[in-house]
This record gives C-alpha cells, structure tokens and sequence, in this order.
C-alpha cells in the first residue's frame, strides 16, 4: 500500500480548549501510528516544572486506553492530572482508538453518604466542561455544587465534559458541598449515568421532566449500574419541572421513586413553553412555583426553587429568597458564587421568629415533662401545628448553625 494511502486511514481525535482566555485546560491531539511508540510533542508554560510529570502521565493513560503507537500534540494551560486525563481519553474515543477502557484517577476518599433531607438552601451550578471552576467550588460555602452536563454544555462536546465530571467526582474536593450531576433529557442522559454513578454523586438532577416516567427509568438506571459496580451509599434524585405539564404532573413526579429528595423548577423553559416574559418579580409563575412547592410538601421531599438570574440585583434576590421561604421551598439554585451568602440569609429565620420558636419549644418541652397534654406560653395556649411549626424551625436553625443545640424531641425531615 502507498504511503500516503496509509496515512490517510490512520485515526485522529483531539478534545479540550486552548488559548488567551482558557484556564485550568488543555487541548489535545491524539493521531494513530503504525509504528514507533508514542510521541509527545507538549507546549505548557509550566512545562519547566512538570513537563515530565505530564508526560509521563499521558504515557500512563494511553497505556490503560490500550494505545500503543500515536503521536500526540498537547497544548496546556495549567491543567490538573484529572483534567488531563479526561481530555486525553475523550481524544482517544473520538480517533475510534483503544480497548474502550477508562482512564480514571485515582480516587479521593469518598465524604460521609448525604441524607436524604439535608440542608439545600444553596446549590451553586458549574458548567461541566469548564475545569477552571471545579476545584475552588467548595470554597464558597454552598450547601450543593452541580457539576452541569446539560444546558451549559454544547451538544458537541456532552462526550466530553461527561468524562470531565465524572474524574471530577473522583479528584476534586468539594469539601462540604453535596456533590449533585444534572444530567442531560433522556435518552442521552441514561450514558450520563453509565458513566456518573460508579463514582457515587449524592444526587442526580433529572431536567425537563414532564410525567413519573422518566424518573422510574433513571432511577431503575441508578440501581442497576449502582449494583454493577458495587457503589453503596444512596444516589438522591431531583426531577426539574420545567413545562406546563410537568407542572400539572407535580405530585405524581414528587412520587415516582423512594430515591426523590426533592423537586425543583425551571423557570427560564417554563416560561418559554407559557409563551411569557420571564420577570424578576415572578408573577408570571407564582401558581407553578407554589403547586412545586404544595407538591413537594405532600409527599413529604423537598422543595427548591429556581435560580435568580441577576447576579449583580442583591436586593432582588434577597427578596426572592424570602418570598420563595414563606412559600414553602428550602432554598434555590445559584449561578454565581456572590449569591450563596444572600441566598442561606434570605432562608433564615429572622431572631425574633427564631426566639418565638425557642419560647415555643421551652414550653413544649416542659409541658411534656410534667405530662401535660396542653402547652401555654404566659397567658396563651399554643395549638399543635404551631408546637410542630416551631419544632421544625429550630431544628432547622441548628443545622443552619445559627444556634448550637435544638431539642431532642425536634422533629427533622425532608417536608
């Protein structure tokens, strides 16, 4: 065979970004050879101090991929080992080269199983294919991070960033931060999971959910792919409701699977599918957003509210955030790591609601003590729903740490 016929069939795939504005990437090209071992030709401004490390890890990873002859052109800009390595292997996949093995990192201790009615006031989402914004996420303090593998992800690059997130969940330390995946509409999504859930996420956010039954598939996916590769701790769902439908079918979603932790809304497709202007003051959605919030309640899971998406509008946050408390939802997403602070205020209880809740509780705690079955506080009687409201509210002012101890007769949970 001619030598430029040969060249022609052989494989090339490359992945990742590069340039003046790019960080914490790289991109890479990975073409076949026919002979000759692997060549590595690297451009890095840290190439002084770690060219060899990079090196020699490519060569490790092309090893596991089961590629034995290839050149490869890399061009870093201050890429982590697990960034690396899932640009290296998204490359290789798309040249049509190696064994169709993974090349994963090595695993961080996993953090303590997340509880189903954990705290979520605050869940900061992360375009999943861009590294940069990974590794200091935890910093910031929100209650979750979501590694996004659907809307901020451009349809050509979902094979991609999928290897992105799913390193992520093995190399980077989100520190106290629930680690949440929101995965792309199905079917695309049930590949999401194939590769996310044996890394063991805390919750998987189902998008655009319209009926029970895609939250059945996804998680019969969840238990199945769980028991394959031996993953034990619990994987939470969050179906989005993002339709008139899925708005109407809130209750039976909220109910679909014993794996739901909560529902959640977006607003920016549920009001395109209205036909509406989306509007900082919310009227257009009120109905959706408290038939959320009543359903979530009724079958006792949570419910969260929608992002707020003016990042410089403080006051208009912190109002939101109120309003969507006094209706009901325990807290909201986030695009921006300003907002956390704002967002975990505005679902605080205010001192004076939490030192009547306090009052409450002392009294209830001595009614029960002296076996009486009516509480009073001075001269009033204090009715059972308000006992119970009150209970909530200080067990929830604890996990918040706004105050350092709650009865033990409090009663948590996800409602």
């Amino acid at each position: 065979m001619p030598a430029a016929a040969e060249a022609s069939e052989l494989k090339r795939g490359e992945a990742g970004r590069a340039g003046s504005d790019v960080r914490s990437d790289l991109h890479v090209t990975v073409e076949e050879r026919a002979s000759g071992g692997v060549e590595i030709e690297l451009r890095s401004r840290v190439a002084l101090y770690y060219g060899d490390n990079i090196r020699l890890q490519v060569r490790e990873v092309l090893r596991a991929l089961g590629v034995e002859h290839a050149f490869v052109s890399m061009v870093d800009e201050g890429a982590l080992p697990f960034v690396i390595a899932a640009r290296l292997e998204s490359a290789v996949r798309r040249a049509g080269l190696g064994n169709h093995k993974s090349a994963l990192p090595e695993p961080m201790p996993l953090p303590a199983a997340s509880a189903r009615d954990r705290l979520r006031r605050s869940r900061l989402y992360l375009p999943g294919n861009e590294p940069k914004y990974f590794v200091n996420s935890g910093l910031h303090g929100p209650d979750a991070v979501i590694l996004d593998l659907e809307d901020s992800v451009h349809h050509s690059e979902k094979d991609a960033a999928r290897l992105l997130v799913r390193n992520a969940l093995r190399a980077v330390d989100f520190g106290a931060a629930e680690r949440m995946v929101r995965i792309n509409q199905l079917p695309l999504g049930l590949a999401d999971l194939e590769e996310i859930v044996p890394q063991s996420p805390d919750l998987i956010l189902i998008p655009k959910v319209e009926t029970a039954a895609p939250v059945t598939e996804v998680s019969d996916a969840i238990t199945r792919i769980a028991k394959q590769s031996g993953v034990t701790t619990p994987i939470w769902l969050m179906p989005i409701l993002e339709s008139a439908l899925g708005i109407e079918n809130a209750f039976p979603i909220a109910l679909a699977s014993d794996r739901i932790a909560g529902i959640t809304i977006g607003l920016e497709d549920y009001t395109a599918d209205l036909g509406v202007t989306k509007t900082m003051t919310g009227n257009e959605s009120l109905f959706a957003r408290m038939r959320v919030a009543n359903a979530a309640h009724a079958a006792h899971v949570q419910a969260i509210d929608s992002v707020y998406g003016d990042v410089a509008d403080v006051d208009g946050l912190q109002h939101w955030g109120e309003a969507s408390g006094a209706m009901g939802f325990e807290g909201m997403g986030c695009i921006h790591p300003m907002q956390i602070e704002i967002i975990h205020r505005a679902f605080a209880p205010s001192p004076s609601e939490l030192e009547k809740a306090q009052k409450i509780v002392a009294a209830y705690e001595d009614a029960q003590s002296r076996g009486l079955g009516v509480v009073s506080l001075g001269s009033k009687m204090i009715d059972a729903p308000v006992v119970q409201r009150a209970l909530k509210l200080v067990e929830r002012a604890k996990r918040m740490g706004l105050i350092t101890a709650a009865p033990s007769t409090a009663t948590g949970g996800a409602a």
